[in-house]
């Protein structure tokens, strides 16, 4: 900031371009990585950490390291966001190392609590809670509007458990990714490759066919008119709002283990495993 002047922006610009839009990543990338640079320099120059205690100058490796830090003791950031914004970090340091802005740098350390967490595995009678949860306050609401904001949950949260997307891969999808008539749904991945899912259940393909009539009431912005998932401003919805949606229904079904999008997505395996045991039994 102060000590780099404008070039900072440059730089960023300049890495954004070379590392994400040249890789061809998608621009939820792009977005990520540019404010991740953007806050860290921010902190830096009001939280000055130039100097260390013999007063030499502090590398930058030291300088993210202490950032880093920072965001996981004081700002109590998820380990998991910890170890994404590592690693933009290290690319950042190579990217300068690459432009002769630094002469070398070594490996960013972290601390042990940065590592993410081992997933949580729901059992096949906390799952059936949960998406009980669901239907019984999608019966019970008797407002339009929520009923519509239930009936998108639903959808979203079967199409994680059942089809074990991503939550990123989740939040991409378009109207014009998915086939009513043959219910298969294209899965848009990174850098232009995609595949492709077969929605196999009668009763998912029907709350689909529902949600992608109601959606059209959260319509409020050309930008995002062939978004599969809206909020209710209209806009793409973030991870924050689905782990909330997650996290909303785990409390009405009564579970007391702390569950993520991605446990959900992971609890499939083990599901199918209960399953199968109790047909065998």
């Amino acid at each position: 900031m102060k000590a780099e002047g404008t070039g900072f922006q440059n730089r960023i610009e300049d890495f954004i371009c070379s590392q994400v839009i040249g890789r061809g990543l998608d621009s939820r990338t792009e977005k990520a990585y540019r404010q991740d640079l953007e806050n860290f320099y921010t902190w830096l120059e009001e939280n000055p950490v130039s100097e260390a205690a013999s007063g030499e100058e502090r590398s930058w490796e030291a300088k993210l390291e202490i950032y880093l830090d920072h965001l996981s003791r004081e700002k109590q950031l998820r380990p998991s966001t910890i170890t994404r914004k590592y690693k933009v970090f290290t690319y950042y340091l190579s990217y300068l190392v690459k432009q002769g802005v630094l002469p070398g740098c070594r490996p960013l350390t972290r601390e042990e609590a940065a590592k993410p967490p081992s997933p949580v595995f729901m059992s096949r009678q906390e799952v059936d809670a949960l998406f009980q949860a669901m239907e019984r306050e999608y019966e019970d609401l008797d407002s339009d509007f929520r009923k519509r904001v239930c009936l998108r949950d639903m959808v979203m949260l079967e199409l994680l458990f059942y089809h074990r997307i991503e939550v990123s891969e989740l939040l991409r999808l378009e109207v014009s990714d998915y086939d009513q008539k043959t219910g298969v749904l294209f899965l848009p991945r990174k850098r232009g490759k995609g595949d492709f899912v077969y929605v196999f259940s009668r009763k998912l393909r029907e709350k689909m066919a529902r949600w992608l009539q109601e959606r059209e009431y959260f319509q409020q912005d050309n930008e995002y008119q062939n978004r599969m998932f809206l909020s209710k401003l209209g806009r793409p919805l973030s991870m924050k709002m689905v782990i909330n949606v997650v996290d909303k229904y785990r409390k009405l079904a009564g579970i007391a283990k702390e569950i993520t999008p991605k446990d959900l997505k992971k609890s499939m395996e083990q599901y199918a495993k209960e399953l199968v045991m109790e047909w065998c039994g």
